[in-house]
């Protein structure tokens, strides 16, 4: 293919998966916001608005992560009941360009929801220069290692219902157990060890760091970085071994 053509296939999915659903059925849109909106509400109420700033960064992990594992419904309903990855098996349109525009439609989706947990970062004065350049980062390889992890389960469930196990199951170990909507001095030392093997906290740490939430050292920061990418780079190998691109 030609990059071109990649780029209207690409198009294509965003419009597919991203923009008509929009304009047909906004109230999905109050779907994807609820769950982080619902943690933030409760983490007001609680804390009397002292923890709202954990609540508003917690947000927005949790929201790119849920663009990037809602892929496994979306996915597994194109492949399974409308056959339409085969469609683009036999198609010139490679894999990595499908996944890329699928999981950039789901992106777009989630624009207006996001853009409510944007505007309370900005509003509650966390946006300078560098928590800005560390939130984008940040969100962008939660959303990317979510993405590989969908995209590679979503090649093995044999029905869409499998995917609703699976995804509170995900959503649970990687933002509800995690320290994202919370500091983790708050978890005691044996819970904070476990805590660390999910890449989520090394995300809220660099957002809590970079907007004064709590210390960061550089080291601490590189650390993190390093951890991100490399659970990325991790489950972008395994998808590219291990999903079944086409059906055997």
């Amino acid at each position: 293919m030609t990059e071109r053509r990649r780029f209207r296939s690409l198009f294509t999915l965003v419009q597919l998966n991203g923009l008509i659903p929009i304009r047909t059925q906004p109230l999905y849109l109050v779907n994807l916001i609820a769950s982080p909106l619902s943690f933030l509400f409760f983490i007001w109420i609680v804390s009397k608005g002292a923890l709202l700033a954990y609540g508003i960064t917690g947000g927005m992990v949790l929201t790119m992560l849920s663009v990037g594992t809602g892929l496994q419904s979306d996915l597994t309903h194109y492949r399974q009941d409308l056959k339409f990855q085969d469609v683009v098996v036999a198609s010139p349109v490679e894999a990595p360009v499908y996944v890329a525009g699928m999981a950039l439609s789901e992106l777009v989706y989630s624009l207006p929801g996001l853009s409510v947990f944007v505007i309370l970062f900005v509003v509650d004065g966390f946006a300078t220069p560098t928590s800005v350049v560390v939130l984008a980062g940040a969100m962008l390889l939660v959303w990317s290692f979510a993405t590989a992890l969908a995209f590679t389960l979503a090649t093995y469930f044999q029905d869409v219902r499998e995917t609703w196990m699976f995804s509170p199951i995900i959503s649970l170990v990687l933002t509800v157990l995690p320290p994202v909507y919370y500091p983790i001095s708050s978890l005691p030392s044996w819970a904070r060890l476990v805590a660390h093997f999910s890449p989520t906290t090394y995300a809220a740490g660099l957002v809590q760091g970079a907007v004064g939430l709590a210390p960061i050292s550089i080291s601490g920061a590189v650390l993190d970085w390093g951890v991100l990418v490399g659970f990325t780079a991790v489950l972008f190998v395994i998808a590219a071994v291990k999903a079944r691109w086409r059906d055997l």
